[in-house]
Parts: C-alpha cells; structure tokens; sequence
C-alpha cells in the first residue's frame, strides 16, 4: 500500500468510535516531551494500537503504544501515546495512519512534538522550539501514490504548514510562563543514526535550527487533511560540528524529561485559549 484506502481509514475509524462515544477537536501525537501531559488526559477510553485494524505496533521502549481518548484543559482530545517512525521499518502511510482516523473523528487541529538535535548556535540544551517551518529530507512523502479526493487535494499547499497564530498563541504563554521558546526551522531525515560533521554543517547551511527524525510526515498528512497544525521540538543535545560530543541517550531522555512539564504547560495554556 502506498497510500490510505479509504476503507482502511473508515475500519480504523470505526473501531475507535466503538470504544469511545468522544467528538475530538484536538488530536496529539505525543513524542519525546510531551509524555507529562498523556498522565493529564482524563481518559474516557484507552485503546491499545493492537485493536485498531491497519494500525502499526510501535517498537520503541520508550513508546506505550494505545490512543488515550478523553478530555484536557476542557477539550476533547484523542492522543497517541507511542509514534511511530520510518527508522522502525514502516511505511509513510503506516506512520501517518493515526492522522487520518483523528480527522475523520472531526479533529480540527494537530499537536506534535519530538526531541530534537539543536543546529542554532543561540539555542541551548532543554529550550523548547516552537517549529514555524520545516524541510523534508527523508527521502519520502506519505502522499506519494494515487490520491484520494476524499482524504485531501492532488497537490496540497505547503505555504503555512504550521499555523502562525498558533505559534503566537504558544510563545505567548511561554513569556507569561517564564518559559524559554523559540521559533525555529526543523528538518527531518531518516535516521537512525545521527549525523555526521559535514551533514550537521550542511542542514545548518540550508536554514535549519533543530534536526530529528519525526513529525515531518504526520504534518504533510494533517496538512493534505485540511488540520491545523501546531508543532514543538525539545533541544535535547547541541550538534554544533566544531564542538560535537559524543552522544549519551540517557542524557537526551533525562533532558527531555525535564521539559516535558515546560512543554504540557504551555500545551494546556494555548488549549484553554485557543478558539476552535
């Protein structure tokens, strides 16, 4: 398959319907960092990934791997907890499954977030990103294949991927909160390994200030979807090729792990205000 089905998407759909009575407005994919604020849903429905049909089963440790359904900062909200990423040997379209069935549940918007690798020099270890843009370097697109009218447009605009409201909207909270945010420009590769000097050089040069290996192509399908879509990175490491180090992963999950409350809090914050 290398695209939806519509039916696929329609059995995925109705399967979560049949466990949770919710109308979601608000869908999120819960990557590193945002694991603080799954422990806040009032969950009204716990579905494991295994019981939806053309789900993927995630493999990372880190990962749960089940839709929690339920309500946060009075909104209805479906989340994942537990993405899946192309380094795991899926496809673009097993990845980006989970998008379509929040859409076709009448989610509106979209809330992402990863850990990410900081590429600008001004950025340090543990600030959170408010992602304004992004550059897609994986090497494939989730829409590739022939296109469904019924799931988006041939050719989707790309023009404002990540709603500028949003993004102010969010780094507003951060101010009144007293949380250091940017805006920034993520580029996403394959993975999973992490880059070489010159790779690191070279994303710098073509305007990116945080590098991962995620959430490019649940954009692209929220996107294509017609969703709003408001996207954070955590700078877990800073691979400035001068002054790289290397990498210890308990580090990068212990710093992310520290901004995860920074990160739920502002979430929470652009929820409560944020007009559907």
């Amino acid at each position: 398959m290398t695209h939806h089905d519509w039916e696929q998407v329609q059995a995925a759909t109705a399967a979560v319907a049949r466990s949770w009575t919710g109308k979601p407005e608000v869908g999120i994919v819960l990557g590193t960092g945002l694991g603080a604020l799954a422990r806040e849903i009032e969950a009204e429905a716990v579905i494991p990934y295994a019981e939806i049909p053309a789900f993927p089963r995630s493999t990372v440790d880190s990962h749960k791997g089940q839709l929690v359904c339920g309500r946060l900062a009075g909104r209805s909200v479906m989340a994942m907890e537990g993405r899946f990423h192309l380094y795991e040997g899926y496809t673009p379209a097993q990845v980006t499954m989970p998008i379509r069935v929040m859409k076709e549940l009448g989610c509106k918007l979209l809330i992402v977030s990863n850990a990410a690798g900081g590429l600008n020099p001004q950025f340090e270890r543990g600030d959170l990103v408010v992602i304004e843009d992004h550059i897609n370097l994986m090497g494939v697109n989730p829409l590739v294949g022939p296109n469904d009218d019924r799931l988006g447009p041939r050719f989707p605009d790309m023009i404002e991927p990540y709603d500028r409201r949003l993004q102010d909207l969010a780094l507003r909270v951060a101010l009144e909160a007293n949380i250091i945010a940017h805006r920034g420009v993520y580029v996403a590769v394959t993975g999973p390994n992490l880059e070489t000097r010159a790779e690191y050089r070279f994303l710098r040069g073509i305007g990116a200030d945080t590098v991962g290996m995620s959430t490019v192509p649940e954009v692209l399908v929220a996107v294509h979807a017609g969703m709003k879509v408001l996207g954070f990175s955590i700078v877990t490491d800073m691979c400035l090729p001068d002054a790289l180090e290397p990498l210890r992963f308990e580090e990068i999950i212990a710093v992310a792990n520290a901004a995860e409350e920074k990160l739920s809090k502002i979430v929470h914050g652009v929820l409560e205000r944020h007009a559907a």
